[in-house]
């Protein structure tokens, strides 16, 4: 049958999707068997649902029916008294009814089992995701119960609890006190008593609390407390990281235009992973105001700097007096143009985030573009307060970004990383970096993952996740260099086969004409 082409008529045309669908509903050689009158009934009452509706849904319906048939039992639409005009008309009803004229052909053959295939590709992330990688926004009951065992342990007041100076006051330093609040047998004491000689260890009571009790590996006890391994890893020491790209006292620089400032040693927790490592001492340190001075006269003679990083150790742990005026020295550089700050403590003490940081904060962002840029690197690691505090921040500044490390048994999974990229998306916060491991720190070689591995996971997001809530792979090797896998397979002719990095389907994309391309007569030119 030849079914309208709409080219001697004002109606839309059937698309060619459409058009298949029809001929694929019709005879086929001999009819087999009989429908039933269960079957028929069903027909008549789908029909006359598509055929009086102004909706799509019951001709989508009518249609799945009919397709199935054909499919499964090799019934065409005639065996039910369904004529190829009929269907037809409610192909073109389906496209005049659809406000960008999808049609029943686009709809059912293409629309909706790429959707189907799209689902089932991320229904087992969503069946595994709370219990493989719970936020502690879900553990939140836990977390309470925690922090009331914690808080009598270490005597505690809830203005302790809830304030910056407390958290600080009574943080945990001493694998004594450590035992005393978590599980740890005590040959894991034991060892840890051995590597905090060498290694700096401080938890906040409310990053402790996070720890989930009976599970030895829990990825924030592997973030926080220092084991063995560092100690065995150590070898031949790396210089400490931009040993040789500091151009000037507390100055970084890796870029021409883009500069850190490392502003302090101190850090609310140090982190078992820390690419700072060597910055961070045995002791925390004040520095003098001369030490910043040298710092910022250094960028006030540079023209080409435009964003500088103020991080250390960790920003918000400086004093507000002192992080308005280093920002108020900046903000007065006019080439300076954008900064950021590199904070843990949102996650590791929220109660930091209090009204007189946020005023400096939005004070500094009325001047100039100002960026938090904070690390989390499990979903743990969000839970009602820290997402509080994410939010308000998210209020006072230009935006707030993630830059996760890929840790193995922390994150080192696309369960993992999906859930802590949604979790911290829907915290206000964007997915910015992932960063591997560094090479440059031996004492983290047992927390390293293959390249590969982490390729694996960011492509895998693609297509599954949103889009803004995909960050960049990166390795440090004397500046950040992007990781992820070319999806370019192969080029020829001026059209190129590329891989989606979700399914690995490859498609064929052409290339833009290049003599097109070479021609500068276009738009007003041309004229």
């Amino acid at each position: 049958m030849n079914y309208n082409d709409g080219a001697a008529s004002s109606e839309p045309a059937l698309d060619n999707y459409t058009r298949t669908l029809l001929e694929a509903l019709q005879p086929s050689g001999e009819q087999i068997g009989d429908p039933g009158e269960e079957a028929r009934l069903r027909a008549d009452e789908l029909l006359a649902r598509a055929s009086e509706a102004e909706l799509t849904e019951p001709i989508v319906e009518l249609f799945t029916f009919l397709l199935h048939c054909r499919r499964q039992h090799r019934f065409s639409p005639e065996a039910f008294g369904i004529r190829p005009e009929t269907l037809e008309s409610l192909a073109l009803k389906h496209q005049q009814i659809d406000e960008h004229m999808v049609s029943i052909g686009g709809r059912l053959t293409q629309a909706l089992p790429i959707a189907g295939e799209a689902n089932n590709r991320v229904d087992s992330y969503l069946k595994e995701k709370d219990e493989a990688a719970p936020s502690g926004i879900e553990l939140w009951e836990t977390i309470l119960e925690n922090q009331a065992r914690i808080k009598r342990k270490l005597k505690m007041s809830d203005e302790d609890w809830n304030s910056f100076p407390g958290q600080i006051r009574h943080a945990v330093d001493s694998i004594e006190t450590l035992a005393e609040l978590i599980d740890l047998p005590p040959a894991a004491a034991a060892s840890v008593a051995q590597v905090t000689k060498e290694y700096r260890m401080r938890l906040t009571p409310y990053y402790t609390s996070l720890i989930m009790p009976g599970r030895l590996n829990d990825p924030v006890m592997l973030q926080s407390i220092p084991t063995g391994e560092m100690i065995d890893n150590a070898g031949i020491e790396i210089p400490p990281v931009a040993a040789d790209h500091s151009p000037a006292r507390l100055i970084d620089q890796f870029y021409p235009r883009v500069v850190t400032i490392k502003a302090t040693n101190m850090c609310a927790m140090y982190c078992t992973h820390c690419l700072r490592i060597a910055h961070i001492g045995r002791k925390d340190k004040i520095y003098s105001r001369e030490a910043y001075r040298e710092a910022l006269d250094y960028i006030r003679a540079n023209e080409r700097i435009r964003d500088v990083l103020v991080t250390g150790g960790d920003a918000f742990v400086l004093p507000n007096s002192m992080l308005d005026w280093l920002l108020e020295q900046l903000d007065e550089i006019d080439h300076v143009k954008v900064k950021r700050l590199g904070t843990r403590v949102p996650v590791t003490v929220p109660m930091r985030v209090n009204d007189e940081l946020l005023d400096i904060i939005e004070k500094s962002n009325d001047r100039k573009p100002i960026r938090v840029v904070t690390q989390i690197n499990t979903a743990q690691e969000i839970t009602p307060v820290s997402r509080d505090s994410f939010r308000r921040l998210s209020k006072r500044s230009f935006t707030v970004l993630n830059q996760a490390v890929l840790l193995k048994g922390i994150n080192d999974s696309r369960v993992k990383m999906w859930k802590l990229c949604e979790t911290i998306q829907e915290a206000y916060v964007r997915p910015y970096y992932i960063f591997n491991c560094s090479y440059r720190n031996p004492q983290f070689t047992h927390f390293r993952v293959p390249l590969e591995v982490g390729r694996d996971i960011v492509e895998s997001m693609y297509g599954n996740i949103s889009g803004d809530a995909i960050p960049r792979y990166i390795a440090t090797a004397g500046g950040k260099i992007p990781l992820h896998r070319s999806n370019v397979v192969t080029e020829e002719n001026n059209n190129y086969t590329l891989r989606k990095p979700w399914n690995g389907e490859e498609v064929n994309y052409p290339d833009a004409d290049p003599e097109l391309y070479k021609s500068d007569q276009f738009c007003f030119r041309k004229y």
